[in-house]
C-alpha cells in the first residue's frame, strides 16, 4: 500500500512539474502571481476497494483538460489512464465500482461558465485502461464498442446514485429524460458497468427527484418537486413497498432532505429547514416513522454527515460555518473517539476521510486549513498510523500565507452577521489597507474558512481581506437567506457597509485605504458600494459583474428558463430596479473603478460592464477596463489570468499602497 502512495506522489509531482506556471517560491520571488493561480497537483484521489490501485484526477492547464490516472505498486508509469482527445474536456467525477473497474463523468466548459458542466453521461474504464469509453448517455453510440458493450444513444441524463459495494457488475443510477417546458419524472435503475444496459428499480413519485438508498442497496427515500414546485420527501420500507409522503413543503413550509442511514438501517438522518434559524438534523425511526431533532447549531446549518473512519455509516455532523467543527451522535463511541483523535493529531487543521478500502483497513485522509489547500495521508486503522504522501500545493509555504479568522458583528437592524478576516503573514492585524471582498451568487452561497486563492493573493500583497456573509448567504438557515430577497442594493448592501464600519471601529482598517472588490454578484456589490457610500471606499473592482438589474430580465441565461424567471421574481423583483443599479448611479461614484469581463459570458454578459463603463465615462469618472472575447464567467486561460491579476494588483497598489505584483517568468 505504501509503495502505491509514494509512486502516486512521484508521478503527480512529475506531471505537475511539466505543467507548472512558475518555479517554487523563494526569498527572491515571494509574490509571484503564478504561484497562486497554478493548478493543484490533483483534484481528487481515491483508493480502489481492495487497495490494489489508486486513481487520481490531474489538471493539465496547457490543454485545458483534467485526466484520470490509475496507479499500481511497483510500476514506474501509470497502470492505466484516461486522456480525452479534445481540448476543454475534463474527467469531472469518478467512482471505483470494483477493484478493477471505474466509472466516470466527462465535463466541458459550456456557455461561458468557468466550471466544466457534465452532460449526464457515464463513461467507464478498466484499471489498466482497457474497455474504455462512454457506456450510457446521449453520445453513447459513438464509442460504445470500446467500452465493451452495446450501449445506444439516449435523450436522458444519467447520474450515479450508489456503487453497490457488494456487486462488481452493476450500479444504481438515476435516469432523467430530456424534456422541454416541464420538469420530468426520474427513475432509479440498475446499470451494468460494462454494457450500460439497465433494468428499472423504482420510479420517483415526484418530478425532478433524487434518491437515497440504504446500506443494503434498497432505495428508501425520494425527494422531488410537487405541482407548486415545492419540495416533497417520500419514504418506503423496501423496494417492494409503496411510497409514503412524509414531508410536503407546501403544507409544512420547510424542506426536509434525507442524508443517510445508521449502520443497522434502523434510523435515517434527515436535514430539516426550520422556520427560524439554522437547519437541524433529525433522526427518523423507520419502524415507527417518527422523527426527533438530534443536532442543531445556534448559527450554522449542518454541512453534511460525518462517516466513521474507514466505514460507510454516519457517526455525526460537520459544520463548516465559522471554524469547521464536528458534533457526534454518540460522543462516547469508539468511532467518535477515533475521529476526534485524528482531529487532535493535526491541531488547527480539519481532517476529512475521502475514501477507504472495503475492509476498512486503510483510509485516505485530507488535511486542510486556512493556509494549506490540502495534504493527503494514508491512515492504517489497525496500526493507528498516518503516513503523509503528497500535497495539493507544496510550493506554497504556510508561514508566508495569511491567517483567516471568523468574526461577528451586528448589522444596523440587529441582525448578527458572520465574516472572515484574513490578515497578512507577520501583520499585527491593525491599521491595514483593507479589501472588502463580497462573494457571488448571492443567494445560498457562503464564504467558508479555509484556503482561498484570491484571498491569499491579496494578503501576500499586504492587504487585509474581509469576506462578509451578508443576509441572503447560505449556511445560516432559510430565514437568513430570505432576508436578502428583493434587497439588492438595500439591506444586503448595508451589511457590507456595516462590516466596513465595524473594521474601522475595531482598528483593523485604515479608513483612508479601503477598496471593495468582487466577482459576479460581488462585482455588483462593489460598484453599488461606491455608489451608495461614495466617501467610504478608495476604489472599486467589478469582475464579471452585473450592473443593470433590468438587464438581468433580458440578457444572460438566467431569464431564458422558467426557473430562472421564477428566481428573479422571488429574489430580485421587477420594481424600482434603476435605484439599485450601479450604472444608473454613476454620477455618485467618486473613486477609480476597474472592470473586467468575458465576451463569452452568458451569466453576466460583457454588455453589463460596457454599460457601466459608458455611464462612468459620461459622468466624467475614471474607469479602467479589461475584456477577453473568448472568456466566460471567470477567466480560464493562464495568460489571461496573469494579465488580469497583474493589472488588478497594480490598480490596488496605486490606490491602497500595497506591494506591486510580480508576474511569473516567461516560459521558454
Amino acid at each position: 500500500m505504501k509503495k502505491t502512495f509514494l509512486l502516486l506522489a512521484a508521478l503527480l509531482s512529475v506531471s505537475a512539474g511539466a505543467i507548472a506556471q512558475s518555479p517554487a517560491p523563494t526569498a527572491v520571488q515571494p509574490y509571484d502571481l503564478g504561484d497562486y493561480i497554478r493548478d493543484d497537483r490533483f483534484v481528487d484521489v481515491r483508493l480502489s476497494p481492495k487497495g490494489t490501485y489508486v486513481a487520481a484526477t490531474v489538471p493539465l492547464t496547457v490543454d485545458d483538460k483534467t485526466v484520470l490516472v490509475i496507479l499500481k505498486p511497483g510500476e514506474s508509469k501509470p497502470y492505466g489512464h484516461v486522456t480525452l482527445k479534445n481540448r476543454n474536456t475534463h474527467v469531472a467525477d469518478f467512482w471505483w465500482v470494483s477493484d478493477d473497474r471505474l466509472l466516470f463523468t466527462v465535463g466541458e466548459r459550456a456557455g461561458g461558465l468557468e466550471q466544466p458542466v457534465s452532460f449526464g453521461e457515464i463513461w467507464g474504464t478498466n484499471a489498466d485502461g482497457s474497455k474504455q469509453g462512454i457506456i450510457a448517455g446521449a453520445r453513447a453510440s459513438a464509442s460504445a464498442s470500446r467500452a465493451g458493450g452495446r450501449a445506444k444513444a439516449e435523450g436522458v441524463s444519467i447520474q450515479m446514485v450508489d456503487t453497490l459495494i457488494d456487486d462488481d457488475d452493476e450500479v444504481l443510477v438515476s435516469v432523467t429524460p430530456f424534456a422541454a417546458g416541464e420538469i420530468p419524472f426520474t427513475s432509479l435503475e440498475r446499470m451494468n458497468v460494462f454494457t450500460g444496459t439497465r433494468k428499472p428499480v423504482a420510479r420517483a413519485p415526484a418530478r425532478g427527484a433524487s434518491f437515497l438508498v440504504d446500506h443494503a442497496g434498497q432505495v428508501r427515500f425520494a425527494e422531488g418537486l410537487n405541482r407548486d414546485f415545492d419540495s416533497v420527501l417520500y419514504y418506503r420500507k423496501d423496494d417492494k413497498s409503496e411510497w409514503q409522503l412524509i414531508n410536503d413543503e407546501t403544507a409544512s413550509g420547510t424542506v426536509v432532505s434525507a442524508l443517510g442511514f445508521s449502520a443497522d438501517n434502523a434510523t435515517a438522518y434527515l436535514q430539516a429547514e426550520e422556520l427560524q434559524g439554522p437547519d437541524s438534523i433529525r433522526a427518523f425511526d423507520v419502524a415507527t416513522q417518527t422523527m426527533k431533532q438530534v443536532v442543531r447549531d445556534e448559527l450554522h446549518d449542518p454541512a453534511g454527515l460525518v462517516r466513521a473512519v474507514g466505514k460507510r455509516y454516519p457517526i455525526g455532523v460537520v459544520f463548516l460555518g465559522g471554524k469547521p467543527r464536528f458534533e457526534y451522535f454518540d460522543p462516547a463511541s469508539a468511532d467518535a473517539k477515533l475521529h476526534r483523535a485524528l482531529q487532535s493529531s493535526f491541531p488547527g487543521s480539519v481532517v476529512l476521510v475521502t475514501s477507504a478500502t472495503v475492509d476498512g483497513r486503510y483510509a485516505l485522509l485530507e488535511v486542510f486549513d486556512d493556509r494549506n489547500p490540502g495534504d493527503l495521508f494514508i491512515f492504517d486503522t489497525q496500526a493507528k498510523k498516518a503516513d503523509r504522501f503528497m500535497s495539493r500545493a507544496d510550493w506554497l509555504k504556510p508561514d508566508r500565507l495569511g491567517t483567516m479568522t471568523p468574526v461577528y458583528f451586528k448589522a444596523r437592524d440587529g441582525v448578527e452577521v458572520e465574516a472572515l478576516l484574513t490578515v497578512p503573514a507577520g501583520s499585527s492585524g491593525k491599521n491595514l489597507p483593507l479589501i472588502i471582498h463580497p462573494h457571488g451568487g448571492p443567494f445560498g452561497v457562503q464564504d467558508l474558512w479555509g484556503y482561498n486563492q484570491d484571498v491569499q493573493m491579496m494578503a501576500s500583497h499586504g492587504y487585509g481581506v474581509l469576506q462578509v456573509n451578508f443576509r441572503g448567504s447560505g449556511g445560516y438557515g432559510k430565514s437568513f437567506l430570505e432576508l436578502g430577497h428583493k434587497q439588492w442594493g438595500l439591506t444586503m448592501q448595508d451589511d457590507l457597509t456595516d462590516a466596513t464600519q465595524w473594521a474601522i471601529r475595531e482598528g483593523i482598517a485604515d479608513r483612508n485605504r479601503i477598496c471593495i472588490y468582487g466577482a459576479s454578484y460581488g462585482g455588483y456589490a462593489s460598484l453599488m458600494g461606491v455608489a451608495k457610500e461614495p466617501d467610504l471606499y478608495r476604489c472599486a473592482v467589478g469582475y464579471v459583474g452585473v450592473y443593470d438589474l433590468k438587464m438581468l430580465w433580458g440578457r444572460g441565461d438566467i431569464s431564458q428558463s422558467s426557473y430562472g424567471r421564477d428566481f428573479l421574481s422571488e429574489a430580485l423583483g421587477k420594481d424600482q430596479l434603476d435605484g439599485s443599479s450601479p450604472n444608473k448611479l454613476a454620477s455618485r461614484i467618486k473613486v477609480p473603478v476597474f472592470l473586467a469581463a468575458g465576451g463569452a459570458d452568458v451569466r453576466a454578459p460583457q454588455s453589463h460592464s460596457e454599460a457601466m463603463a459608458q455611464a462612468l465615462r459620461a459622468a466624467g469618472k475614471p474607469v479602467e477596463e479589461m475584456y477577453y472575447s473568448t472568456e466566460g464567467h471567470g477567466f480560464v486561460k493562464e495568460e489571461n489570468q496573469i494579465a488580469y491579476y497583474t493589472k488588478l494588483f497594480q490598480f490596488f497598489a496605486r490606490h491602497l499602497g500595497g506591494r506591486a505584483p510580480v508576474a511569473p517568468a516567461a516560459k521558454k
